[in-house]
């Protein structure tokens, strides 16, 4: 996976098209991730003793190919690609301005 939990990415598919959000959860068996704000539905929820009942707004997941690494510098979505420093650490960059995403 190329997205990790609290990145910046914007959704490039479907009703929330070119909205951005951080990333709140990442499901990696089901390749998807949970975006703030993003791709809300709505929750019925059975009223449960002396808690009343109603209609919850929530965010569903969204596939991660749906997703782009959103880039603070370029203000666009971006590919990414990943890379090796001197000291052995592996950073993942933007492929258009170099920016690490990982500090």
């Amino acid at each position: 996976m190329r997205v990790k939990k609290d990145d910046m990415v914007m959704v490039i598919a479907g009703k929330d098209n070119t909205k951005t959000g951080k990333i709140l959860r990442v499901f990696a068996k089901k390749d998807s991730v949970v975006v703030e704000g993003l791709n809300l539905i709505k929750k019925h929820i059975r009223a449960r003793g002396n808690q009343p009942g109603g209609i919850e707004e929530k965010e569903a997941p969204i596939h991660i190919s749906n997703v782009m690494l959103y880039c603070p510098k370029c203000t666009k979505p971006v590919r990414v690609k990943k890379s090796l420093l001197e000291n052995g650490e592996k950073v993942r960059l933007c492929v258009k301005c170099g920016v690490a995403f990982d500090k």
